[in-house]
């Protein structure tokens, strides 16, 4: 009998441990995301990013108060589909950042890769989201850690098409 507890205990440790490395990030991981993904894209509605250069400050998203993070994608194919699942009625201008691990650090700012989670109360129920781990921005994002800023098209309806010299409109 106490075999069996303690067999169920160890699986029960090692399944606990083999769900975290899927879910946070390691240095194995970080290394692996920041090799095949050099870059970390944000998309920013462009007034608040103005704003946030007019003021000379750290730009936080809307949701940062209750996401407890800034939410982020190494993996530029999904810059399209995060902002048509997330932010697709979200009127107005938007701008897409692109940083890195590196350049946030140097800010002040860590950098997690983990598993999907919601932006305020919408779900990350988009396609692809138990595809790979994305960089969480532990704080907001200061001007000095942007290396480029691509502009994102939009039809009228919101819809996101494109973001300039990453994602062409097919």
């Amino acid at each position: 009998m106490k075999s069996t507890t303690l067999n169920s205990t160890v699986t029960f440790i090692i399944g606990l441990f083999f769900c975290q490395i899927s879910y946070a990030s390691s240095p194995a991981d970080l290394s692996e995301y920041t090799t095949k993904y050099p870059y970390i894209f944000h998309l920013v509605q462009k007034d608040m990013w103005q704003q946030t250069l007019a003021t000379k400050s750290n730009y936080y998203p809307p949701t940062y108060s209750q996401d407890k993070f800034t939410h982020a994608t190494a993996n530029p194919d999904f810059l399209l589909i995060i902002g048509n699942h997330f932010y697709q009625d979200v009127k107005g201008d938007w701008l897409c950042l692109r940083m890195s691990v590196d350049t946030l650090q140097a800010s002040g700012v860590q950098t997690i890769f983990e598993g999907t989670e919601p932006v305020g109360d919408k779900q990350p129920d988009f396609p692809g989201t138990d595809s790979e781990l994305f960089p969480h921005i532990l704080g907001g994002i200061n001007p000095s850690a942007v290396l480029q800023v691509h502009t994102v098209s939009r039809d009228a309806k919101g819809k996101f098409l494109a973001v300039s010299d990453i994602i062409e409109i097919k």
